[in-house]
């Protein structure tokens, strides 16, 4: 039988650390689905946005708090393929052209990379590719034409006879439009070769916009207003739409299908929702010199090794120096207000008495979009609390570079969303692979993957939180996990190193058995891919 070949849309993909074209979780995960299909050779191209400027640069401002600035980047890893294309945003003319990532350089599958900014486009329009998810809604909706209809079009110049389109959250959805245009109206055409991924049962991740503002970019094509309200309503919702233009559409983790099909229960003429685990490239992720065929003796040291690596980087970078005997727990992530990077200081005194106790060092290190106050304002307070205490850092430009550093040096990886927000998260599959210790709240895939005692630790596992409030949650959250971190993980790391390299191995047995890419991609295959093959 021979695979459809798949389009893989997505606004941002983190193939290497070279390439700062990408903000965090969602281009982690695409990054993996293009390494594995690579590595399994199956027939696939990725299509994303060159972004020049990525998402910004932290620094610390005069007055202790974060800012941002940013700066243009120029790729030599990527081919100019000469090809140029033409769409229309807002009634104006934008041209744009792709460059591509070869399948040699890093081993992912082909990705073709989007730009406007070159010197024969207007300067309004060459800034449309400079900054990923841009907080000005025009640019954004531009950016989102941009991504799927011109993505489109590169294809067909390309020559890539693609069978399947496969939109990674409902950025690309122009391109279902563009295919509709081809199909001279008729939905099931595009139907039969259309997938969809959603990622995300927060409100504000599930993009909506005036449907007036939508069709005057041109993010419709030759589709009527009115005609578009009826697939993503007034108030246009990507992922309504989506769910009403594809075949099939996918969750991200199993409990992230149960949420998943109670949110949108409600679409009328939706397709169906299939939960496919998120996973990450175990070949890209994993440290070579950790393995569970280690003695206990040399997995310790190994993870002794990884931790003054990074401590190099506290050193560095916050001016700190960290004791390798000390237990290192880690929070690295988005910072936006459900994944409570605070939850730790929800009691202050008690952490503060852990803290001075010297029984641990904290390592905050995260993103969080501009206009997420919420975001940055627990990132402040992170940076605050990093002043007051000197076993807490706060480490700046989390990217792919960082991130495997954090893992290989953690011993704890500490996940703490409000349960059922977190669709699935992959942070903590690839710190288990490099022998850190998930500890987590009980939701997204640590419901799946996480088992208390045995490879981590869970937080709340058997208590009811759906009716409670937020604060009440938070409570209740927090005692349990400062319980975990003081009367279990505490003397476990410190008095019974035996058990301790048990749990380790356990957590890397875990990652390689299950949540590698690899599994993720022949999933996709078996459950999007091949059903709607032509």
């Amino acid at each position: 039988m021979t695979l459809p070949k798949t389009a893989y849309f997505s606004m941002e993909i983190a193939i290497d650390a070279s390439l700062h074209t990408y903000a965090g979780g969602l281009g982690f995960l695409a990054g993996s689905h293009m390494l594995s299909a690579g590595q399994l050779n199956f027939p696939m191209v990725g299509v994303t946005v060159l972004w020049t400027n990525g998402y910004g640069e932290q620094t610390i401002g005069q007055d202790g708090n974060i800012a941002l600035t940013y700066q243009d980047r120029q790729y030599d890893c990527l081919v100019d393929t000469g090809i140029e294309v033409e769409v229309k945003i807002f009634g104006e003319p934008v041209k744009v052209r792709a460059k591509k990532l070869e399948k040699c350089t890093f081993g992912s599958v082909p990705i073709y990379y989007l730009t406007t900014d070159f010197d024969s486009n207007k300067p309004e329009h060459r800034k449309l590719t400079k900054i990923l998810y841009d907080g000005d809604e025009r640019t954004r909706v531009s950016q989102e034409v941009i991504l799927g209809r011109a993505g489109l079009k590169v294809l067909e110049a390309a020559h890539e006879n693609i069978d399947v389109f496969h939109i990674n959250e409902g950025h690309a959805l122009p391109a279902l439009f563009a295919l509709l245009e081809k199909f001279g109206g008729n939905l099931s055409e595009v139907r039969k070769r259309a997938v969809f991924t959603t990622h995300t049962p927060v409100a504000s991740g599930n993009e909506t916009h005036p449907v007036e503002l939508l069709a005057e970019a041109g993010f419709f094509g030759n589709m009527c207003q009115d005609e578009a309200a009826s697939l993503g309503g007034t108030n246009f919702s990507l992922t309504v739409a989506a769910l009403r233009m594809c075949r099939k559409a996918n969750a991200v983790s199993q409990l992230h299908g149960h949420v998943t099909e109670g949110m949108w229960e409600w679409v009328e003429h939706r397709c169906p929702i299939v939960p496919i685990t998120n996973s990450v490239n175990l070949h890209y992720w994993q440290d070579e010199r950790i393995n569970s065929y280690k003695t206990d003796e040399e997995l310790l040291s190994v993870k002794k090794t990884m931790k003054r690596e990074l401590f190099k980087q506290v050193k560095q970078q916050a001016g700190k120096t960290y004791d390798e005997d000390v237990l290192t727990i880690v929070w690295a992530r988005r910072f936006t207000p459900y994944k409570r990077a605070m939850l730790l200081f929800h009691d202050y005194d008690r952490m503060a008495k852990l803290l001075k106790d010297k029984k641990v060092q904290l390592i905050y290190a995260g993103k969080f979009h501009p206009l997420d106050t919420g975001g940055q304002a627990m990132f402040n307070q992170a940076l605050a609390y990093a002043e007051e205490f000197d076993n807490v850092s706060v480490l700046l430009n989390y990217d792919l570079a960082l991130s495997g550093l954090l893992k290989r040096g953690a011993d704890v990886w500490l996940n703490t969303p409000r349960r059922p927000l977190e669709a699935s998260g992959t942070s903590g599959m690839s710190a288990n692979m490099n022998g850190a210790i998930h500890c987590s709240t009980f939701d997204g895939w640590a419901v799946e993957g996480t088992f208390d005692g045995i490879n981590g630790f869970i937080i709340n596992e058997h208590v009811d939180l759906s009716n409670l409030s937020h604060e009440d949650q938070d409570n209740l959250d927090h005692e349990a996990m400062m319980d975990l971190i003081e009367n279990r993980i505490i003397p476990m790391y410190y008095n019974d190193k035996s058990q301790w390299a048990d749990v380790m191995r356990n957590a890397i047995n875990t990652a390689e058995a299950y949540f590698t890419s690899e599994r993720m991609v022949i999933e996709y295959y078996n459950q999007l891919y091949k059903p709607i093959s032509l």
